[in-house]
């Protein structure tokens, strides 16, 4: 589908029949880079200058050209192209690319019932589109560009190579690609580059390059169709009910469960609004699922605005995993681990995934890197066993780090001995209790600037009961003539 207004008729002036053109600076000259259709008619064309442009048409209305409100609405149309195929794919500036294989029938005219649905929605949102269907993206892509229907009589402008490339197969009697398509091959590729074979075979037909689309199609899709747009809240939330009991039926069948659940809800305007969801654990209850997703609306910022209605809700499942039938253990252990399983879903969903997280053990005996923080929803780590002090004893490492360690300023008795008083924040701390030295020595394997010394760790306590966490980066003579001291945590 190629837009060749889509600047123009994204900047519309008033009064609406007015001609304008839309410029840029290119190398101290103000150039056009898009004309309007209206401009189209009186002979201004692209690349030209302003001044000249000025001295044609008097009236004409100037517009500065903003090409990232040009990609944002090129990618809200893609989004709305989604309800066509899950493999849409940009072709910047003013063109986008749809694999409708396997898609067509979901239409009465198949492929041509397709063209003519999208076709009249970009009519409505006032924009001019022209619409080829080839065996190849490449061949589609020049087709719809050119307005042709057959790739034999397209120009050879249509093969992507530099201008001069252009001007010398023009100049060689070659002016389409028909003409092109009956000459040798090795001839072309010594003369233009390897480059220009390549792309001939694919305009042809002969080689066919898959497009990359803009999201990666989902394992499992479901899909509810309205003959006409609902605009009720609750009937498009039983819609949902209905396709998440669609999904667990299917993931049941697989002997699967998911992880992430995607909804995603198009507007008749064209707008589409989507939802997302995720477990810690593969599901595919139905019940959950809409207990999280009414968790998920409730929790917007912006609430859902349906406007003249939705012509169609999908649900897809994007991330997948195994899911065999559990038995629960005698003591309800198993269930026990269910209802923590779904609070920590509901939390993740009401608050942000980023902020329901959990600590898993790091491969490193280094403090600060010796547990990783991942959110709960997206983490696959098993629980790690901690280390758990004897009764009655204190934490042997404080619960509040600091990162980086806070330098402090230390005196010691003797230079390798404990610390007998310390400051820290303009505040000086006499130590009248300590524990240590706990020996932590560098990863050999990893230099860097604060892992390549030897650490003694010692924990302390000032006059006021208050216990600190501090440490000596670097042993006396052999490592450090004058080792730094360090504040690394406190304890509760």
């Amino acid at each position: 589908m190629f837009l060749p207004l889509l600047p123009s008729e994204r900047n519309k002036p008033k009064p609406p029949d007015t001609p304008f053109v839309l410029t840029e600076k290119k190398r101290g000259a103000v150039q056009i880079v898009a004309v309007d259709a209206r401009a189209l008619t009186l002979g201004l064309a692209p690349s030209m200058t302003l001044a000249d442009m000025r001295a044609r048409v008097p009236e004409l209305v100037v517009i500065a050209h903003d090409l990232k409100d040009d990609a944002a609405l090129l990618e809200w149309l893609a989004e709305g192209c989604d309800r066509y195929t899950p493999m849409v794919a940009l072709d910047p500036p003013s063109g986008l690319i749809l694999d409708i294989t396997g898609c067509a029938h979901l239409f009465a005219e198949g492929e041509t019932g397709l063209v003519a649905d999208l076709s009249e929605r970009l009519t409505r949102q006032g924009l001019t589109s022209r619409a080829a269907c080839a065996s190849t993206p490449d061949a589609a892509v020049a087709l719809s560009q050119h307005g042709i229907a057959d790739v034999c009589a397209l120009p050879v402008s249509a093969l992507r190579l530099s201008e001069d490339a252009h001007i010398a197969l023009r100049r060689a009697g070659l002016h389409t690609i028909g003409a092109l398509a009956d000459r040798p091959r090795a001839p072309l590729a010594a003369r233009f580059g390897e480059d220009a074979p390549a792309l001939l075979s694919r305009l042809l037909g002969e080689t066919d390059v898959r497009i990359t689309p803009r999201r990666v199609p989902p394992d499992l899709v479901v899909e509810m169709r309205f003959a006409e747009p609902v605009a009720r809240s609750n009937d498009m939330l039983g819609a949902l009910d209905g396709l998440a009991q669609d999904a667990e039926r299917l993931l049941s069948e697989r002997g699967q469960g998911g992880r992430r659940f995607e909804a995603s809800l198009f507007r008749s305007d064209g707008h589409v609004a989507r939802l997302a969801i995720e477990t810690g654990q593969p599901t595919r209850d139905s019940g959950l699922l809409n207990r999280l997703f009414r968790e998920r609306i409730d929790s917007l910022s912006d609430p859902l605005d349906p406007g003249f209605g939705y012509d169609l809700i999908r649900l897809a499942v994007p991330v997948v995993e195994p899911l065999a039938a559990k038995q629960l253990q005698l003591e309800g252990s198993s269930a026990l681990d269910t209802e923590i399983a779904a609070l920590l879903d509901r939390l993740g969903v009401r608050l942000g995934r980023n902020r329901v997280r959990r600590l898993s053990a790091g491969n490193s005996h280094i403090p600060e890197q010796a547990s990783i923080s991942s959110p709960v929803l997206q983490s696959l780590l098993p629980l790690a066993s901690w280390p758990q002090p004897e009764d009655g004893e204190p934490p042997l490492r404080p619960l509040y780090l600091f990162d980086p360690p806070q330098q402090i300023e230390v005196m010691a008795q003797v230079p390798d001995g404990p610390p007998r008083r310390f400051r820290w924040k303009r505040t000086v701390h006499d130590v009248t209790r300590y524990e240590g030295p706990e020996r932590i020595a560098a990863e050999w394997w990893k230099r860097r600037s604060m892992t390549g010394l030897t650490r003694d760790y010692y924990r302390v306590e000032d006059t006021y009961g208050r216990r600190f966490w501090v440490f000596r980066h670097g042993l006396y003579g052999s490592e450090k003539e004058n080792p730094n001291w360090y504040l690394h945590g406190l304890f509760a």
